[in-house]
């Protein structure tokens, strides 16, 4: 009876003293400041070639125009390569509207911040502001247009 006793009272030692205390962690609420865009709607091809000129010329496309545009991006076939070949038409009008590649290096923060506004109507978080101003600084063959050209094919363009 005392060997039934004192196993039992061994068995109760190890499961009590084997029961480990959760730890309790003081977190704070803290809300976050998401960049959440809200962009779900695919622009058309109308909408995108009216925005795409305003954005680069900073004036409206004629009707006749943007259906003329889009009857050549629909012929390609390839939406990808239609606005390639759309943008870098664009560039090469004497009328776009690019700031300089000395003023983009002379102010790199504020060469992005006003391209991420003109382009995705919106500031850049940091991060996206750091990469830039990195890539601007470290890479001479940075230019506005190359990074007009990349926000105008980014897929956060394509939407609304």
């Amino acid at each position: 009876m005392k060997n039934i006793l004192l196993a039992v009272f061994l068995l109760s030692l190890t499961f009590s003293s084997c029961k480990k205390e959760e730890p309790i962690y003081g977190v704070n609420d803290v809300p976050l400041n998401l960049i959440e865009t809200n962009k779900t709607k695919l622009k058309t091809t109308n909408q995108y070639v009216a925005i795409l000129y305003a954005n680069l010329f900073q004036t409206a496309l004629s009707a006749n125009e943007i259906v003329e545009i889009q009857k050549l991006i629909e012929s390609i076939g390839d939406d990808q390569v239609a606005h390639e070949v759309l943008i870098s038409n664009f560039m090469n009008e004497p009328d776009v509207i690019l700031p300089s590649d000395s003023i983009m290096r002379a102010n790199p923060e504020f060469f992005i911040t006003e391209t991420y506004k003109r382009f995705l109507i919106r500031r850049p978080t940091e991060a996206e502001q750091t990469y830039f101003i990195n890539k601007i600084n470290t890479n001479n063959n940075i230019s506005s247009e190359l990074i007009y050209f990349s926000f105008a094919l980014s897929d956060e363009y394509m939407y609304y």
